[in-house]
């Protein structure tokens, strides 16, 4: 359960991550070129100062939820199958039958 909830907080970090970047401003704007009026919505210094931080806490986030996943799968692969199967008593082999006696010939 827990981590298919560590999944889905992967996937989501992985979209807004994504996002952040393409926001950011570089040599081709990226898409922050679609929208002229993005740089208002951040405040006067623009997106840059708050895409930058944005950036790095989602990219702590998606490595620190990365390490965590990875313990969780490296735990999941110590543990065995086999160990958690129920234990079943010991049934012994029956003896091999013990010959009959041999009955003496009484009659000369």
């Amino acid at each position: 359960m827990t981590t298919s909830f560590l999944l889905i907080v992967q996937i989501v970090l992985v979209v807004l991550i994504t996002i952040a970047v393409l926001l950011q401003k570089s040599s081709s704007i990226g898409l922050g070129a679609y929208s002229g009026s993005n740089e208002s919505v951040f405040g006067a210094k623009g997106p840059n100062s708050f895409l930058a931080k944005a950036t790095f806490t989602i990219g702590f986030l998606f490595i620190v939820n990365t390490i965590t996943l990875g313990y969780m799968y490296s735990q999941d692969a110590q543990s065995s199958v086999v160990d958690d199967m129920v234990e079943t008593t010991q049934v012994e082999a029956p003896l091999s039958p013990i010959a009959p006696a041999q009955e003496e010939n009484t009659t000369k």
